[in-house]
């Protein structure tokens, strides 16, 4: 089991460090083209491939996504109750506990953890998280809701595509296939040095602030996982990937969009860096639990 948890973990860690480290020696590795090419083009071939290979249900895709909306839902809610409780803006701190890294880190994770099925489910969650997070997240952090930036999302588009490519048997002309499936190769790798790199860059802010924020956002992210599994009756890799992405530390975008919109982003870059540092040891305990269980 040991060796299971490290071949999934230490690949990803290795990977994110060589972006820290990159960008710390003084290449540029996080630049808006970059950006760019991983959002919009490499993601969604991505989600388009993985649909194709993997051959979603629409029973199973109707449940990962309600899951996913009521563990979103509950996110949010406890969330608020208890930044509300320990006296913490919520302006700032919400959006943090409301969307973990279901991309940077969810997708890598379930993959190499649950295999083509894993990641199918995986990018069930992440696309309804990124809907939400361009949505209610910056609503949040800016008092108004970005329709038109959601409008603009390819990755919408590349679901669209993929579940009616599912749903129907329809097969991708071969050479059209090995394109997607080779863009959308790159996805992966690129979003861990992404990550590895957009960490180097970030400080921590308040600590204890940052602290409390890092737990509530991992300990209550698997807790309602748990829990929102339990109630729709979840199971198997389906199960484990809800926890999981449920589970993982606060996603980057969230500190971009502070930034954005002039919202104590120190104190969200804070956040960010603490709860990616805190799932190094939170990461490994939940595989074990979740692969003995699998």
């Amino acid at each position: 089991m040991i060796g299971v948890i490290f071949s999934v973990v230490v690949p990803i860690l290795i990977t994110v460090s060589i972006g820290f480290a990159w960008t710390r020696l003084g290449y540029r590795l996080n630049s808006k083209e970059l950006t760019a090419l991983i959002s919009d083009i490499a993601t969604p071939c991505l989600i388009i491939s993985t649909f194709q290979e993997t051959r979603l249900s629409s029973d199973a895709f109707l449940d990962i996504a309600v899951a996913t909306g009521t563990a979103i839902v509950l996110f949010v809610g406890v969330g608020a109750l208890l930044l509300l409780a320990f006296g913490l803006r919520l302006r700032t701190f919400l959006p943090s506990i409301a969307f973990p890294n279901a991309g940077n880190l969810g997708l890598p994770l379930s993959l190499y953890a649950f295999g083509t099925e894993g990641l199918g489910y995986a990018i069930a969650f992440f696309s309804m998280s990124s809907v939400a997070n361009y949505t209610l997240g910056q609503a949040i952090a800016a008092g108004q809701a970005n329709w038109r930036g959601l409008i603009r999302l390819p990755i919408l588009y590349a679901v669209a595509i993929g579940i009616l490519l599912s749903f129907t048997g329809v097969e991708l002309p071969r050479w059209i296939k090995a394109t997607v499936g080779l863009i959308g190769d790159m996805t992966v790798p690129l979003m861990l040095l992404m990550l590895g790199s957009s960490l180097s860059l970030l400080k921590v802010g308040a600590f204890w602030r940052a602290a409390l924020v890092s737990g509530i956002r991992i300990g209550c992210g698997a807790a309602i996982g748990i829990a929102v599994a339990a109630l729709f009756g979840l199971s198997g890799s389906m199960k484990a990937v809800l926890i999981l992405q449920c589970a993982n530390p606060v996603a980057v975008y969230n500190y971009l969009f502070a930034q954005r919109w002039n919202n104590q982003p120190e104190e969200v870059a804070g956040v960010v860096v603490l709860s990616t540092l805190l799932s190094i040891v939170t990461i490994p305990l939940l595989l074990g639990w979740l692969l003995a269980g699998s």
